[in-house]
């Protein structure tokens, strides 16, 4: 009988010690996710999730990204996509300018360490230009009730806006320092992740109450949801575990005078390398369109301003348009981010390093270009399902409409987003295999045992 090598995480010391450190982080962000923002209009922000439309729908989606924090509008409430969003840049940048391409290429480590450095740089005026598009944006959807009275950059304002916009930053700034913080000392590597997982669990109370107070939902619903979240959990550890296995023939060794024989191998190429990345940098990028067309909506000139509301409107998450253009951005961002993965990790020198060859293919560039054909092959399959997974929200409603049942909108109507859902079973996952490994190199392994 085998027993596993989990009844050893409690008493392994340092696994221990990583596990109360990571928890006792994610407590911190928590409760500093509570800290209001100085003068945040509550019930302003109640307002706009009652109302739902546009100004709900994409209220959902940033509280998502932030990690559960824009609810009570706390300094915490960008949480970590402002550093997301100066990632996306950077990356974008690399191939286009060959500068950049050249110092990533010629020495991987130091280029990974100016990509960390820049985009803690480039994280810290981005945080500052999201709160002022933030608050400007969620004072377009409250109906004249601002979200932060008396915000401003002119006489008496002055002062308490760049105080409010200090505030965020730091907190947004701070969140990030947690995050590393639980990549260093915690669960390696899963720092920002479980940030995010931890204020998408956080919701899931609050949306279950809610469906069970309303007399409408409290029986049919509850079983859809559950029966169609076990379904989309299926599905998305069945993709994410998905392998095309190509093979590879190793070359023998020597022992003594005679050489071994080849020795038969495969790669695994994922089907989803890119994993929930492409559903985080499309939610980011949409909601720039937003917040940048929030510094013009007020404005005195006409046309400008109605191009602003436009703008507002048609990337506000409630519009048709809105989901086609995520379902496209997700499809686009999965090849691309699983294309700059690929590459880093250069399959065809390597493989030519260690005299290993695939049948009938040439080493080196050769090599590397037949598995980058073979994988953008079988991503293909793995992007349509991200991009399912991305607008399920919007089917899920069409189908409950289709018997008489309405929510109010898609916020909530999974308990977690679809997207949420996506992020939720893959930092689970990832961090299974983390901690399993922790096990491994402490030696704590399955054991078999004779009964």
């Amino acid at each position: 009988m085998k027993r596993s090598a989990w009844r050893f995480l409690w008493y392994a010391k340092d696994i221990r010690r990583k596990l109360l450190v990571t928890v006792g982080l994610l407590a911190i962000f928590r409760l500093a996710a509570h800290v209001p923002v100085p003068g945040a209009n509550r019930e302003a922000i109640a307002s706009i999730i009652a109302g739902g439309g546009a100004g709900g729908t994409l209220f959902s989606l940033l509280n998502m990204l932030s990690g559960g924090t824009v609810t009570n509008f706390s300094v915490l409430a960008m949480g970590v996509y402002p550093y997301i969003t100066a990632q996306i840049i950077l990356q974008l940048l690399v191939p286009i300018i060959p500068a950049l391409q050249r110092r990533m290429e010629e020495d991987p480590r130091e280029g990974q360490k100016w990509m960390e450095k820049w985009t803690y740089m480039l994280a810290v005026p981005m945080a500052a230009l999201q709160a002022i598009g933030q608050i400007n944006l969620f004072n377009a959807f409250t109906g004249g009730v601002p979200i932060i009275s008396d915000f401003g950059f002119s006489g008496a304002n002055l002062l308490p806006s760049i105080t409010i916009i200090l505030s965020m930053t730091a907190g947004t700034m701070f969140a990030i320092w947690l995050g590393e913080l639980i990549s260093e000392y915690g669960i390696r590597n899963q720092g920002l992740s479980l940030i995010i997982f931890a204020g998408i669990v956080s919701d899931v109370p609050t949306n279950l109450l809610r469906l069970l107070q309303d007399e409408r939902t409290r029986v049919f619903v509850p079983i859809f949801i559950a029966i169609m979240m076990a379904l989309i959990i299926f599905a998305i550890v069945y993709v994410q575990q998905g392998r095309r296995n190509v093979p590879v023939m190793y070359p023998g060794r020597r022992v003594g005078n005679r050489m071994s024989m080849p020795v038969k191998g495969t790669l695994p190429l994922m089907v989803n390398m890119a994993g929930m990345i492409p559903l985080i940098f499309a939610q980011s990028l949409l909601t720039f369109p937003a917040i940048i067309a929030s510094f013009f909506v007020s404005s005195q000139i006409a046309w400008v301003s109605n191009t602003a509301a436009t703008v507002q409107n048609l990337f506000g998450g409630n519009s048709n348009a809105y989901w086609i253009f995520y379902f496209l951005m997700v499809v686009g961002f999965t090849f691309f981010y699983t294309d700059v993965l690929f590459a880093q990790q250069n399959y065809g020198e390597n493989l030519k390093r260690v005299g290993a060859q695939i049948p009938g293919v040439s080493r080196g560039a050769p090599t590397q270009k037949y598995l980058t054909r073979v994988l953008r092959r079988i991503t293909l399959p793995g992007a349509l399902f991200l991009g399912l997974v991305a607008v399920l929200p919007v089917l899920v409603t069409l189908i409950l409409s289709g018997f008489g049942v309405s929510l109010g909108g898609q916020s909530g109507i999974l308990l977690v987003s679809s997207a949420g859902l996506l992020i939720v079973v893959g930092v689970v996952r990832d961090t299974f295999f983390n901690i399993e490994a922790e096990l491994k190199l402490h030696g704590y392994d399955d054991t078999q045992l004779i009964r």
